[in-house]
């Protein structure tokens, strides 16, 4: 049989850095196929699917309220909306031509408004909100996020990511109480984030998360809360939500993936260790390069190793490597956000032991200009 790669002339992906939405974001388990091919051949109500998945999500995770949108990204653009519009019809279906008469603006730590594939600040915009920045580039105190909240304040959002600023910046629980002092909504996008429940007992209005990403779900998003929030969230199908709408295939999908996840023993950071310790003594063979066992950056059981490149004894910067590595076959993708510092990290949980044994040997063979 023909394989995609052959069949469309697409290049096969070593995927080391991490579940990222270029490279397809995760490969989902078998369970989560079957699941997903048996809706594709199914008719529903899709508001009955909607309502019926969303309560049995909100039981698996202890809840009030769960709907499945079709990506994280999304689920910013319609949170924001929801908080924005509430129950008015009339500006559900004229958002993007009435002016609101109510708070639009949305407070975010000048850290979090951040580009992860494209800005945050533009789902905002989609969802109809005024983003006002709290804070510094480098620091956002409560204090300072305090000062931004006027009359006009929609909601906050508070962005749990690697892309994010991390130090000098207030906790999630911070912002929390903070919102709620003002009796403004708190929305956190943790779409990467591993804990499915943490923000909503911190008491967060809605919480945020890529379907894809932790849950290895299809293409999919979560958006979790307060009942009246995420009813607000739902309505927004017959507003903007129409135009990133998910089908029924996606929210059987993530349903499935969910009750996986919940039931499943993820690798853990002592694991994976283990894994990267023979590919670590590899580099650490090869002159001008030096790998370490660092932590994720954003406070998850990850770690990586990253690998530190000496241009002068190895003949090559990290940017021309991660470069040169994508041109090979099959393509390698590192995790970038240190090249310019001469820093490549390699995530170990989308790659097996022999990738990683070809990796090390790519990297030793670029060095003799093979």
């Amino acid at each position: 049989m023909t394989s995609i790669y052959e069949k469309y002339d697409v290049k096969p992906v070593i995927n080391v850095s991490g579940r990222m939405t270029r490279l397809g974001v995760s490969t989902p388990h078998r369970e989560v196929h079957e699941a997903v091919s048996h809706a594709m051949g199914q008719y529903f109500e899709m508001s009955d699917l909607v309502n019926k998945t969303g309560a049995y999500i909100a039981r698996l995770l202890g809840v009030e309220a769960a709907v499945v949108v079709s990506c994280a990204s999304a689920g910013i653009a319609q949170t924001v909306a929801a908080v924005i519009v509430k129950d008015n019809r009339n500006l559900l279906f004229n958002l993007h031509a009435t002016a609101v008469d109510g708070p639009d603006e949305i407070v975010i730590p000048k850290g979090h408004n951040v580009n992860f594939g494209a800005p945050v600040g533009t789902m905002i915009h989609m969802g109809g909100g005024r983003i006002v920045e709290a804070g510094w580039g480098n620091e956002c105190t409560p204090e300072e996020l305090d000062m931004a909240i006027t009359e006009k304040t929609a909601a906050i959002m508070y962005v749990k990511s690697a892309h994010s600023l991390q130090k000098s910046v207030l906790s999630a629980e911070q912002t929390i109480k903070v919102a709620h002092r003002h009796n403004i909504p708190v929305i956190i996008d943790a779409a990467a984030e591993v804990d499915l429940r943490i923000y909503y007992k911190m008491g967060a209005d809605l919480v945020i998360y890529s379907g894809a990403k932790a849950i290895e779900g299809p293409t999919s998003g979560l958006v979790i809360g307060r009942r009246e929030y995420v009813e607000w969230v739902k309505l927004q199908s017959l507003g903007i939500g129409r135009a990133m709408k998910i089908g029924k295939e996606g929210i059987i999908g993530l349903t499935v993936a969910i009750e996986r996840y919940l039931h499943a023993t993820p690798e853990s950071s002592a694991e994976m260790t283990k894994r990267l310790q023979p590919f670590i003594e590899e580099i650490n063979r090869i002159s001008g390069l030096h790998a370490v066992i660092v932590p994720d950056d954003a406070g998850r059981d990850i770690v990586r190793a990253e690998i530190t490149i000496d241009p002068a004894l190895y003949g090559h910067d990290a940017a021309s490597v991660a470069q040169a590595f994508q041109k090979s076959s099959p393509a390698v993708y590192f995790r970038e956000y240190h090249a310019n510092e001469g820093r490549l990290e390699v995530d170990v949980r989308s790659v097996d032991d022999q990738q990683l044994a070809w990796l090390a040997g790519l990297f030793r063979n670029f060095a003799a200009g093979e």
